[in-house]
């Protein structure tokens, strides 16, 4: 973390990554001394509300975060940084995104947790908008103008107010992960996913954190009051979820489309749930140790696609093993009518033999609120998202591209990403191409 003091007594002259924060309720102007040098500024956790006019001669600036800070509007001036392309506002209190206010070279936005009603036509412009995460606002209709936006890879919308979503949303070529729950899409009662069995906070005990993501915080624990109904063994894995929005839309959407999920052998067993007034949790089996994060986040500058540890190598089999257990886990959820949404490798485990686990549903949406067509092209674009993970495997691949195994997985690959979302394989294709 820097400090205002140093920063002012110049001590940070040709800096390019600068982070400030000190309860600033106006934006420090020294910053401004950087024009030459700052690429990367973080203003997270302030009370700024306002930007000066002179921001602009950061012209090198390229990246630009505002989390928990005190905006009403996006500043204006920001479209006129000529190489800013990724910009957070996250957690403000934003009612207003004017017209023309974003760069045109913008490629990542996130304006998660405000309370933006609408959106402009010129959002139509960002043609090089590759991920944007707007979960948690108030919006009534996505404007058609982003229909140009070609190179849409991800966009959040749960946990907004839209009563419908549009058909060319779903036809956007490059599209592979996108959530849509705790929205207005239906008029019905939505009846509770399954029978699950209910237990309460006093029927366990919490032990080690075994980790912490957007939605919840997951532990590891050991039954005080087992139900007979549960065979397994005495430890178990419990996820608390927060009770915010959080970056993927609602938690009780994500406990819900858990659910409504169901068993398959490639999923974490879910086996019990609590619904209190004031916790939702999730009891699941407990994850042998021995299992490990295929992959990495992707990273401020991969933006959509996953990281690796460095020297990560696969065989064809193990690879070819990975695709065919998750193709037939994302057939069997959409059978389910349940899109996962975020479909990566980081939130893939796998062991030594190549077993393999997805997890994380804080991005899966209820696919029966959409016609069947919205169904059937949810499915065409989770099928990309599953080309993107081949594509992100092979590389890391130490066998011959020449093998008879690898092309099979190439023209997969190929398949699967096409721009037509009409012409991709769906997941019972795919499963049976990798059947051996």
């Amino acid at each position: 973390m820097h400090t205002l003091a140093l920063l002012n007594s110049g001590k940070y002259a040709n800096t390019t990554h600068l982070t400030l924060s000190e309860n600033l309720t106006e934006f420090p102007q020294e910053i401004l001394s950087l024009a030459n040098t700052l690429e990367v500024l973080d203003l997270s956790n302030n009370q700024l509300s306002d930007l000066p006019a002179e921001f602009a001669v950061l012209k090198k600036l390229k990246r630009l975060f505002f989390t928990n800070n005190e905006f009403e509007k996006v500043p204006t001036i920001l479209a006129s940084c000529p190489k800013l392309e990724m910009i957070s506002f996250k957690s403000n209190k934003l009612h207003t995104v004017d017209e023309n206010a974003l760069p045109i070279q913008t490629r990542w936005l996130i304006l998660t947790d405000n309370k933006v009603a609408s959106l402009p036509d010129s959002m139509g412009e960002l043609i090089h908008l590759q991920k944007f995460a707007f979960a948690g606002n108030q919006l009534k209709k996505i404007p058609d103008t982003m229909e140009n936006c070609k190179n849409l890879e991800l966009i959040r919308l749960s946990a907004n107010q839209l009563t419908s979503l549009p058909d060319w949303l779903f036809q956007l070529p490059k599209l592979a992960w996108l959530a849509f729950s705790g929205n207005k899409l239906t008029s019905k009662t939505l009846q509770e996913p399954n029978n699950m069995l209910q237990v309460s906070m006093a029927d366990f005990q919490l032990k080690q954190k075994l980790g912490e993501g957007a939605s919840g915080v997951i532990h590891q624990a050991t039954w005080l009051n087992k139900p007979e109904e549960i065979q397994s063994t005495n430890d178990i894995a419990v996820k608390l979820f927060k009770g915010e929005v959080t970056s993927d839309g609602y938690p009780i959407d994500e406990l819900n489309n858990c659910l409504q999920a169901g068993e398959h052998k490639n999923l974490i067993k879910v086996i019990a749930k609590i619904m209190s007034a004031d916790q939702l949790a999730l009891i699941m089996e407990l994850i042998p140790s021995h299992f490990t994060n295929l992959g990495l986040p992707p990273s401020l500058v991969t933006c959509t696609r996953d990281t690796f540890v460095e020297g990560t190598l696969f065989n064809i089999t193990e690879i070819t093993a990975i695709a065919s257990c998750m193709a037939d886990t994302l057939r069997h959820l959409h059978k389910n009518k349940v899109s996962h949404g975020d479909i990566y490798a980081h939130n893939t485990m796998i062991d030594e033999q190549v077993n393999m686990l997805l997890g994380d549903f804080g991005a899966a949406s209820d696919l029966s609120l959409l016609s069947k067509e919205q169904q059937n092209a949810m499915q065409a674009i989770e099928v990309r998202a599953f080309g993107c993970l081949l594509d992100d495997l092979l590389p890391l691949c130490h066998c011959s591209p020449s093998t008879e195994q690898y092309k099979k997985l190439l023209i997969i690959k190929e398949n699967c990403l096409q721009a037509s979302t009409f012409k991709r394989p769906n997941f019972k294709e795919i499963t049976e191409q990798l059947s051996p």
